[in-house]
């Protein structure tokens, strides 16, 4: 591993680049904070895909990618002199401090779930209004629901036993079904809304993130699929000229392998 000095003469190196490239290159030169932010939000899920890939060396090449985007939003609000890149690690620095109290003040905790309490309560002293203004309008609806309930419970708002998440589970799927048996498309979808969001909760309680989970199972339908249509190519076939249960002996292949 690098020492703390390389470490520091790397991000040096990043930051000359990128001061270069700013002043230099054409595409680099015509980037606004609008131009950037749906590549960064790209390069933020292709992070997330190396991790749950457990790619260690997709992980850095990608970390890289997200580095230099922090670096070229930092560039830009030092040319409008509104913040440069000192300026937001400081910021970042200032807050971590603040909602440590645990680790730099007096404040005693006996658990993870005291460090979430405190720093909850610590944003609202800050003076949010809600514990719930953390939660970004954009994000997936998946991970939202997952945020949304991970910050409530930061502030007591929560099931005791998971016991408890999986009966209300089970009441939201019958009310679900009565509403398919009525067949009314509007109370039908509120309350599958209403099963995702408790399974999203039992997920929670099970120690469980719930869109990995269903990304993970996402990939396995994905490489199941294909090995489907590679068998179908193999025979001269295509799916729509084989029977489901023709397909079906390739699905079950298909999950013997690895």
């Amino acid at each position: 591993m690098n020492s703390r000095q390389e470490q520091l003469q790397a991000f040096d190196r990043l930051l000359t680049i990128m001061d270069e490239l700013r002043a230099q290159c054409p595409w680099d030169k015509k980037q606004t904070m609008q131009s950037l932010r749906h590549l960064t939000i790209e390069e933020t899920y292709e992070l997330g895909d190396a991790i749950l890939d457990n790619d260690l060396e997709e992980v850095k090449k990608e970390l890289g990618d997200v580095l230099l985007h922090i670096v070229f939003y930092a560039k830009i609000g030092s040319e409008t002199k509104d913040f440069d890149i000192a300026d937001v690690a400081n910021s970042i620095c200032e807050k971590l401090i603040h909602r440590h109290p645990h680790i730099y003040g007096d404040v005693k905790v006996t658990d993870e779930e005291d460090v979430k309490r405190n720093w909850e309560n610590i944003k609202l002293k800050e003076g949010k209004k809600s514990v719930l203004e953390g939660v970004p309008n954009s994000l997936p609806a998946l991970v939202k629901a997952n945020r949304i309930q991970e910050k409530v419970a930061g502030v007591g708002f929560d099931w005791e036993q998971p016991e408890q998440v999986f009966e209300k589970l089970q009441e939201e799927l019958g009310e679900l079904q009565e509403e398919v048996l009525k067949n009314d498309a509007d109370k039908m979808e509120a309350e599958f809304g209403d099963v995702l969001f408790s399974m999203v909760n039992y997920a929670r309680f099970l120690n469980i993130n719930p869109e990995n989970a269903l990304e993970r199972t996402n990939k396995k339908f994905i490489k199941r699929f294909q090995y489907l249509e590679q068998k179908a190519k193999e025979l001269g076939n295509t799916l729509q000229e084989m029977t489901l249960a023709e397909m079906d002996v390739f699905w079950e292949e298909a999950k013997t392998k690895k």
